[in-house]
């Protein structure tokens, strides 16, 4: 059973990765994000996966300071990601869109694969990944609305990703109103309930950890409107 999670959960990274470079290669723009990651990766020349994956840790230290679980699936999440990432844009089998219907389409099938990859990844019960946690840690901690906290956290990286020349465009847009609700359809037709779904976390043996319900109630909005790393989300 466990090697059924395992796969389920690395499958779900593999896609997550994918979706990603789909949504780059539609050359419309980028998820704030991942606009982040770019900026930053040519600031300190380093590849897109690097930046996506030092981000993902400075993220956990922050986390564990905010008593925030951490998971199996959360340290895969933050290598496994940015390694899919930089391997295909190294096999670089995914072109570069170069008009306008071209772009609009792949960045819908980014959605809908990160939509899936969601599913998978959320589905095998490892934990979160680190900006979803991030999300989570800050709601707890300033009592703010759920959308406040999602909102300031993305214009906040959208903003030091457009600084740092990090592509902004039609796609951010398009992403930004998109995911929400390709993800909630995909969960709906694969009959998937996000909130029905126990973690397992790490230093914790043989159990399942809860959520409360404020944290149940906060992790069926954001994995359902994506910042599972994503956030969605590297």
């Amino acid at each position: 059973m466990k090697l059924k999670r395992l796969f389920t959960l690395f499958l779900g990274i593999l896609l997550y990765g994918l979706g990603i470079v789909l949504s780059i290669k539609a050359n419309l723009g980028i998820s704030p994000w991942d606009a982040f990651h770019q900026g930053l990766s040519a600031l300190i020349g380093v590849t897109l996966g690097q930046a996506g994956i030092g981000v993902g840790l400075l993220i956990l230290v922050f986390n564990y300071w905010l008593k925030e679980k951490i998971g199996f699936g959360t340290i895969v999440n933050i290598f496994g990601i940015g390694l899919v990432i930089d391997l295909l844009f190294y096999l670089d089998l995914i072109p570069t869109m170069n008009t306008l219907l071209s772009g609009i389409i792949t960045i819908i099938v980014s959605m809908f694969t990160i939509a899936l990859a969601s599913y998978f990844y959320i589905g095998a019960g490892y934990g979160t990944g680190p900006r979803d946690g991030l999300m989570v840690g800050l709601v707890k901690k300033t009592n703010k609305k759920v959308g406040l906290i999602r909102g300031s956290i993305e214009l906040t990286v959208l903003g030091i990703g457009f600084m740092l020349g990090g592509k902004i465009g039609l796609g951010t847009v398009i992403l930004g109103i998109g995911i929400g609700p390709v993800v909630q359809l995909t969960f709906r037709l694969l009959r998937f309930n996000v909130s029905g779904v126990k973690h397992e976390y790490l230093f914790e043996k043989n159990k399942s950890a809860d959520y409360t319900t404020e944290e149940q109630s906060y992790k069926e909005k954001c994995e359902t409107e994506l910042q599972f790393t994503a956030q969605s989300e590297i």
